[in-house]
């Protein structure tokens, strides 16, 4: 450009921007009329409040065994995994687990995740193909939702713990087929029907994939699982998943199978090739809380003691709760509103609960979820019961 020539004239006006994201703000509304909208709340390292609200089944997240074994974990072994599984992220240490976690439920098996979310995701969508049919339960979590949306098998969804509804089903489709479903459901904390599945799959050769996220740590023999508390462990044609995240204190997640269905995932599993591995100091918690669970068995029989009690004691003084097949009591609300005010007035009174609301919960019934967990006494759990009973609501 000369010294005299006219600067350059833009062809057109430019237009005012867009608000690109007003969308947002409708959709903001919405959540607060519906008494929808979540917030995150950071937690101090210490607290006074009685949890009740995590997942820490056998309260081992704070054991010393468990923060000691990630502590040592990082110190040998780095901050994080480094890079993906197949490259630089797995460690003697993941080995360790997956070697430990097989053999103490019972499969042949075990491939360790990043997360419990990501191990569904792999099982999911490595098992299945387009010409293959995925019965879903209907109360599965989000987790098994997703990897049936992303594993492009076509999907049925079946009504909630109805083994005949999964035989009908398969008998339509006369193809390759796989059956999904929760152990422990985590809304209402109820046990699937895991035998009759697994007759139903025998007799129509599909495969039975579990998610025993809740089941693990409290249900059989020393917490072994749902699935070798029904008989199923290591079966032909069944897959577990699992996360390390409840009664372990840890975090990541697992897969655990026949040897062949491990090197299958190993080679097509998205989740696992393209994810980073697992950081060693979750890895080692969970070594840790694992080989305490082995020595102190009868933590899992006292988690589900805990479960039983609060659920007698709340329905007994008139308040309508799910009985509880594991360490997850639910606990229904007039609505999403007076749920989520029952939560916070126990948080004033000193108690931490979980509120399930909508999308959270399938049916649409908001409610309180409570925690059973096995290293909770008598008098917290007394305060927790005269807590929930003090702020129950009446109506909206």
């Amino acid at each position: 450009m000369t010294q005299d020539a006219p600067p350059p004239v833009p062809p057109h006006p430019v237009p005012a921007p867009a608000d690109v994201f007003a969308w947002i703000d409708e959709a903001a509304r919405a959540r607060e009329q519906a008494g929808l909208v979540r917030t995150l709340r950071p937690r101090p390292a210490e607290s006074d409040l009685l949890d009740l609200a995590s997942n820490d089944y056998l309260g081992l997240a704070h054991h010393p065994e468990t923060t000691g074994a990630a502590a040592a974990a990082a110190r040998r072994w780095g901050a994080g995994a480094t890079g993906s599984r197949l490259v630089t992220g797995t460690t003697e240490l993941h080995a360790e687990l997956e070697r430990e976690l097989a053999e103490f439920c019972g499969f042949e098996a075990a491939l360790v995740l990043s997360s419990g979310y990501a191990a569904n995701l792999a099982a999911v969508t490595a098992l299945s193909a387009r010409d293959t049919l995925v019965v879903s339960d209907a109360g599965n979590h989000a987790s098994i939702v997703d990897g049936c949306r992303l594993s492009r098998a076509g999907t049925a969804v079946v009504p909630h713990s109805d083994p005949e509804a999964v035989r009908k089903t398969l008998e339509a489709f006369g193809g390759r087929a796989m059956v999904v479903t929760d152990s422990v459901f985590s809304v209402d904390g109820d046990a699937a029907p895991l035998a009759a599945h697994a007759e139903v799959c025998r007799d129509h050769g599909a495969a039975l994939v579990v998610d025993d996220a809740h089941g693990l740590g409290v249900l059989g023999e020393g917490g072994r699982g749902a699935l070798a508390a029904a008989g199923l462990a290591g079966a032909d044609g069944i897959v577990a998943t699992l996360t390390l995240s409840k009664s372990l204190g840890s975090q990541g997640g697992a897969v655990l199978g026949p040897a062949r269905v491990i090197e299958h995932l190993v080679n097509t599993a998205r989740t696992f090739i393209f994810d980073t591995g697992l950081a060693p100091a979750a890895v080692g918690a969970a070594l840790g809380s694992l080989r305490l669970l082995r020595r102190e068995p009868e933590r899992a029989a006292r988690a589900r003691e805990v479960a039983a009690e609060l659920y007698g004691r709340l329905t007994g003084a008139g308040l309508t709760a799910a009985r509880p097949d594991a360490a997850v009591v639910s606990v229904r609300a007039p609505s999403p509103t007076a749920a989520l005010r029952w939560a916070a007035d126990c948080r004033e009174a000193g108690l931490a609960v979980g509120c399930f609301r909508p999308p959270s919960v399938p049916d649409g019934i908001s409610r309180l979820r409570l925690t059973a967990r096995a290293d909770l006494t008598e008098a917290q759990i007394t305060q927790a019961v005269g807590t929930i009973l003090r702020t129950a609501p009446t109506a909206d």
